[in-house]
């Protein structure tokens, strides 16, 4: 026990000699240390990284002014092309509303066409169909004329 008592003895004598604030020669010293390594920092570490992100800031913002201008043009180009595409699409239904018109212009004159063909067709052939009918009934009267006088004969030599 005496040992720790000695122990005890001593540390309290080292506590009382070199407090946490001693005022002597020492407390000027690390002043000037302190002050001498806030200056070093800041010459060495603080600005250059201060220099750095300020640079970075300013790249970000002109990045973000050249995207938001980037983005503007984009949309007016978009606005631009989109107007362009619609009037193209009416362009394309007014020439495809026309070849159709055109194709049914085509279409019903070529019916108008083949039909009078065909009226033309029906009137010749009723026609010659007249004719053929003409010339049987001709030959049908000769051969009716021609067997009456035979009957005729027949009955009057009897």
């Amino acid at each position: 026990m005496h040992i720790l008592i000695a122990l005890f003895s001593e540390i309290s004598e080292t506590d009382v000699k070199g407090g946490l604030f001693d005022f002597n020669a020492t407390l000027p010293l690390m002043a000037l240390q302190f002050l001498a390594l806030t200056l070093l920092l800041n010459l060495l570490y603080y600005k250059p990284v201060s220099n750095i992100l300020d640079n970075r800031e300013e790249y970000i913002r002109n990045s973000l002014t050249s995207a938001s201008a980037s983005l503007v043009k984009a949309d007016e180009l978009t606005k631009t092309y989109e107007f362009e595409l619609a009037e193209s699409r009416k362009n394309a239904q007014k020439i495809i509303r026309s070849a159709q018109e055109e194709a049914q212009l085509v279409v019903s004159e070529k019916i108008k066409e083949a039909q009078k063909d065909a009226e033309k067709l029906l009137l010749d052939a009723y026609n010659e169909l007249n004719i053929q009918k003409e010339q049987a009934l001709k030959s049908l009267e000769l051969q009716v004329d021609i067997l009456s006088d035979q009957i005729k004969n027949k009955l009057l030599d009897n």
